[in-house]
Order: structure tokens, then sequence, then C-alpha cells
């Protein structure tokens, strides 16, 4: 801002010589003014590039973060996966060591029955079953005894070989999922690790966002900044516009007057001709409206006359402007000087153009019904010192 700073410096010491002064270079002003205008957009456009790269970073910051929670969330349901296929062969191994508990139970039991009965052949000695068998009262007995022996002996042996293969398939199925177990841990263990690191790489990224958008929002800041600096600009350059043209008809308005030796506006109270032919049927000031049924204010008077008659400007002046107001149908503005104004509404068939110079009595336009409710006539105001004055007081009496 220091281009406005300076240049509103520059300003005051401009305005502050007038009051010394009438001169005043308003083509130096404008070229001031037009220089830090100038000097304020392209600081914009750099900031606003500026912007454009910071709106790219964030775009791409939060895409990042929105990898990051995808992974954080993929790893996240691997974990509690894991978690879960740990907690089933936890199960499975205990289980396998209840089995194994229990064959192993099973398999000491038939050692210590085998165990038993090769102590007893020991201590009654080997022929015990040769003697349940010689005891035998007939032959057909002892061979029933003798086969049935065998039968108790190979069913033991085949017992005894069962449950060792069963205890080492159950061995083998406890180290299997033992080994898978480990394997569970250490991935879970990793995932954890890569969880934890995701997450702090999710923090520091947030924190660039962060900082992004603060940046974002601070050239945002100083772009705003800078544009408020251009509209001051832009109207202070209107001001000075309108300066310079009020001056411009100012010295045209006095080179006519003394061209033609006319009095100043304000020295012709009570002097001016009417503007144009009829009755007034609305007053200046507040006033009764007995249509409305209500008290208004009018600016100026109302001329009543003939459809067509000519409109005449009271005084020379210059025509600053022609337009179309709601209300007041097509008017014509004149600057006569010295800050006075006069105001021609309700007009038809308009004979000026803006920033022509007329003089006194000149018509401008004719009476018409433009914008009227109250049919064919003309509104006149008269401004001075930018007070609404009444004109009747200002027009010759008749």
């Amino acid at each position: 801002m220091k281009h406005l700073i300076k240049f509103i410096l520059f300003f005051l010491a401009i305005q502050l010589s007038h009051t010394q002064s009438d001169k005043r270079d308003y083509d130096e002003e404008l070229r001031y003014q037009n220089g830090a205008i100038n000097s304020l957009k392209t600081e914009i456009n750099q900031l606003r590039s500026k912007i454009k790269t910071a709106e790219s970073r964030e775009r791409s910051a939060s895409s990042r973060i929105s990898s990051i929670d995808e992974e954080i969330s993929l790893t996240a349901k691997l974990i509690q996966s894991l978690k879960n296929e740990e907690e089933k062969t936890r199960k499975k191994i205990f289980q396998l060591k209840s089995s194994l508990l229990k064959k192993e139970q099973e398999l000491e039991s038939l050692r210590m029955r085998y165990k038993d009965r090769v102590v007893n052949s020991y201590l009654k000695g080997r022929l015990t079953d040769l003697e349940r068998v010689f005891s035998s009262t007939t032959w057909r007995q002892a061979m029933y005894r003798t086969h049935y022996l065998k039968i108790i002996s190979d069913i033991e042996k085949k017992m005894t070989k069962k449950i060792e293969r069963l205890l080492i398939d159950i061995s083998k199925q406890k180290l299997e999922l033992e080994a898978a177990l480990r394997d569970n841990l250490n991935l879970k263990r990793d995932k954890e690790k890569e969880m934890s690191s995701y997450r702090n790489m999710r923090i520091n990224r947030a924190k660039e966002l962060n900082r992004i958008r603060t940046d974002k929002k601070a050239l945002s800041s100083y772009v705003n900044e800078k544009e408020a600096g251009v509209q001051q600009l832009e109207s202070i350059i209107k001001q000075v516009l309108e300066d310079k043209a009020r001056f411009q008809r100012e010295a045209r308005i006095r080179q006519q007057q003394e061209a033609l030796k006319t009095k100043s506006f304000k020295s012709l109270a009570g002097q001016l001709p009417w503007p144009a032919e009829g009755r007034i049927i609305a007053k200046f000031g507040r006033q009764w409206n007995p249509k409305l049924k209500t008290t208004t204010e009018n600016p100026g008077i109302d001329i009543k006359g003939q459809p067509g008659s000519a409109i005449r400007t009271v005084l020379g002046g210059v025509v600053t402007t022609i337009t179309y107001i709601r209300g007041y149908g097509t008017t014509i503005i004149v600057d006569h000087g010295g800050g006075f104004y006069t105001v021609y509404s309700h007009v038809t068939n308009i004979q000026a153009t803006v920033d022509s110079e007329i003089r006194n009595g000149d018509v401008i336009a004719y009476m018409g019904d433009s914008g009227s409710i109250n049919g064919s006539k003309l509104h006149f105001e008269i401004w001075g010192k930018g007070q609404k004055l009444d004109p009747e007081k200002w027009l010759r009496k008749k």
C-alpha cells in the first residue's frame, strides 16, 4: 500500500496548494494516479499468481493426505485381520496342546501297562503265560489262550504305534502353527510400524496444508487490500476528472459571460427569464397532493403549458447531462458556473447535446409529457451550491 499512501500525500499536497493558487495541473494528477493504479495492479497480478500456486500446492497436499488416509485405513484393516488370525491360531495351538497332552497321557498309560506286564513277567517268570497255556484242560482251550495273548500283544503294539504317529502329526502341526503365529506377529509388528509412520506423515502433511492455507489466506487478504487501494484511487481519479470537467466548463462559461457581457448566475436573483410559457401548477417545497392525499416535497416548480411549446435556457452555460429519469422523464441539466445548475424535465424533441455551449434564451427542447402523469408540462429546478432553490425567487415576476 506504499504507493497508495504516497499518492494520497501527494493528492493532499495538491489540494492544499489549491487553497493558495487557482491553478491546478489535472493532467499531472491523473498521470500520477494512473501510475499508482498500474503499480497496484501489477502487485495484484503477482499476488494472484502466488495464490494460484498456493491453490495448486493445497490441492496436492490434500490429495497426499487423502492417499495417506486410504493407506491408514487399509493398514488398520490388515492389522485387525492379523489380530483375528492370531487369535484363531492361538486357539488352534491351545487345542493342539490339549490334544497332544491327552495323547501323551494315553501313550504313557500304554507304556505303563506294557511296563507292568514286563515287570510282572520278570518277577513271576516268563513261564506265567506258558503256565496259563499248559494249565489248559484241553488242547482247544490252550490254542484259544495262545491266540488271545497274541491278539492283546498286537493290539497294544498297534495302539502304541498309532499314538506315536498322532504325537508326531500333532507336534508337526503345532510347530507349523507356531511358525505361522511368529510370521503373523512379525507382519503385524511391521504393519503397526507402517501405521505409526503413516500417522506421523499425515500429521506433517496436515501441518503443511495448514501453512499453505494460512499463506493463501494472507495473500488473499493482501489482494483485497490492494484492490481496495485501486478502488480508492479510481474514486479519486473520477473526482479529479469531474473537477477537471467542471473547471473547463467554468472557464468556458466565464469566457461566454465575458464575451456577451452577462452577469454571473448568483447576481441574477429575481431577474431570470421564464423557461416556458404557462402557469405554475405545483410550487416549490412541501405541497398537499389531493390525488395522493398526502404531503409531498417538490424540489422545483411545475409549469403547465401547450404541448410542443419551446423550452428555453434561463441563462447561458454548458449542457452537462441529457438523460431519462423515472418520474421526471427526459431531463436536461445545464451548468451555469459558480456552482449553479438548472434542470428541465418532461421535455421532448431535444435541441442540445451534452457538453454543448448554450446562450441565454436558446431553445433546448419542447414541452412534452415524458414521464408525466399530468399531461404536458415542464418541471424546472435551480441548484445552487449543492442546495435546491425556489425557482420563483430567481425568475422575473409576471
